[in-house]
């Protein structure tokens, strides 16, 4: 005989106060200061301040953190969060090309409210601390563990000889994956810095230089520190490491370095390590001439060299520069918008190409070391967004009328659909070299190429003129008829159905 008996579901993402990966922002965040994780999140609101919008509209800002400790050397990193959350990051991360595991440690409800979670994580990290294996193991909690309060720190420091990391990168606390990189990058130096101050480190793989050194702040593509060195040379300077680095001994290096160049700006907490070992902070990046000539002065100057010395590089790679630029310009009107950071950069290197820039916008927060790219380009005529929605990109793309839109997958998705030449930021324009004689003329090939698409796009947009848009979309016998009655009924509903909510929760 079958029963009638209902069987309940479990949720077994929720904690005893509801909070879920599904819960709001502000839920998340009260439950998180009241689980004792009130300084972590103060110390993330003042180094990633938010912008006019709540959040920006980029990937799990979690991302970021795990992208930097996998590709780290003998680094393991672990989450811990909710499951529908661990496989989509660990699903982007191998879209992105890591080639290791990524360690995984479940919760239920009841191993959430009661501890048993903390008691599993630690469990993990003494199983997989293994000194012949790793240098270090990175546990990052996503926003359930933390607004649950799961007490990383408490975590032993070390395991074998193993450095354990623990930190917290909630997606209601961390606004984008790029500076998800700083969270961990700073922890790391952090770290690095009480090891250097506690007695002798490892020497670098490539050994010491025996010139002073500059730290380069912000992923770049590999080509970028090998033209940089290549300027530094005629001031008697080298390049050095490259922050996020790839494996832990070069954060060493990068300490030892005495000036830092913060190439990508918003790296707010490693600068504050690098200033609390009393090392100085250069903004910008050697990017097109007038770009290239300042950071070149700024760094000389930072790193007490010479006037003449300083001249020498000058001379010997600002022709260089300037040729390149003559070499393959770049004509027409273009709206520009990312969320990696470099997004000024590419702008000034695009107005000096001499491409019509109205607009540029950045998922990341203004901060003083791209106050110079401001300058310059506000001085060019180029509108600056920082902290862009996705909606200020879009009415920006309306306002200009631009001849090529380079953004994000949704905006160039809408530029598409308006037959607008356009270009994804992140792969085809931030992946290519940008400083120095190299840089100088590596966007025109590909920025001509799309500009020279519009008679393209026009045919398309011709050959499918009349099969439909918006909610007539495709081929039909019959078109759909548009309800905006209907459509309008709904909303009140949901608006009086919101309205007696609020009502009956304030009694």
């Amino acid at each position: 005989m079958q029963s009638n008996k209902v069987i309940p579901i479990q949720d077994q993402t929720n904690n005893t106060s509801g909070i879920s990966c599904h819960s709001g922002a502000e839920d998340l965040l009260a439950a998180a200061k009241s689980a004792n994780k009130s300084e972590i999140l103060g110390q993330y609101a003042k180094d990633y301040p938010k912008g006019p919008h709540d959040q920006p509209q980029s990937m799990c800002p979690a991302f970021g953190s795990l992208r930097v400790g996998l590709r780290m050397r003998r680094t393991a990193t672990i989450l811990s969060g909710s499951a529908c959350c661990v496989y989509g990051l660990t699903f982007t991360s191998h879209f992105y090309g890591a080639r290791r595991s990524v360690g995984y440690v479940p919760f239920n409800s009841e191993s959430l409210v009661t501890g048993k979670l903390f008691e599993d994580i630690r469990d993990a990290v003494y199983k997989e601390a293994n000194p012949e294996l790793y240098d270090a193991i990175v546990i990052i909690n996503l926003c359930v563990p933390t607004a649950s309060g799961v007490p990383l720190q408490l975590l032993p420091k070390e395991i074998n000889g193993v450095r354990i990391i623990g930190i917290d990168v909630p997606g209601f606390g961390v606004p984008t994956h790029a500076e998800a990189k700083d969270v961990l990058a700073s922890a790391m130096l952090r770290y690095a810095r009480t090891e250097i101050e506690s007695g002798p480190v490892s020497a670098p793989r490539n050994g010491v230089s025996d010139k002073p050194t500059i730290t380069l702040l912000g992923e770049m593509f590999p080509v970028d520190p090998i033209s940089i060195g290549m300027m530094l040379e005629p001031m008697d300077l080298a390049v050095g490491p490259v922050v996020p680095t790839r494996e832990w001994r070069e954060l060493y290096q990068a300490m030892d370095s005495k000036v830092v160049a913060a190439i990508h700006p918003f790296y707010t907490a490693s600068i504050r390590e690098f200033e609390s070992a009393g090392r100085a902070i250069v903004g910008s990046a050697p990017i097109g001439y007038e770009g290239t000539a300042q950071w070149l002065e700024n760094i000389g100057a930072a790193s007490g060299v010479s006037t003449a010395k300083i001249g020498n590089a000058k001379d010997k790679f600002l022709p260089m520069i300037q040729t390149a630029l003559k070499a393959k310009p770049i004509k027409g009107r273009i709206t520009l918008s990312g969320y990696e950071g470099s997004e000024l950069l590419v702008a000034r290197l695009l107005v000096e190409s001499g491409a019509d820039v109205r607009y540029v916008g950045s998922a990341c927060p203004k901060t003083a070391w791209s106050s110079s790219d401001l300058d310059w380009l506000e001085q060019h005529g180029v509108h600056v967004q920082y902290r862009a929605s996705l909606e200020q990109d879009l009415a920006a793309m309306k306002e200009f009328e631009p001849d090529l839109v380079i953004g994000t997958t949704p905006v160039v998705q809408k530029a598409k659909e308006l037959a607008i030449p356009s270009l994804y930021f992140t792969n085809l324009i931030s992946a290519r070299p940008l400083m120095g004689a190299a840089g100088a003329g590596s966007l025109a090939q590909v920025i001509n190429a799309a500009l020279a698409n519009q008679n393209r796009f026009d045919a398309m947009n011709s050959f499918f003129e009349g099969v439909g848009k918006d909610h007539a979309t495709g081929v039909w016998e019959s078109v759909p008829v548009d309800r905006p009655e209907f459509k309008a009924d709904v909303r009140r509903r949901m608006e009086k159905a919101k309205a007696k909510q609020k009502a009956e929760e304030m009694g």
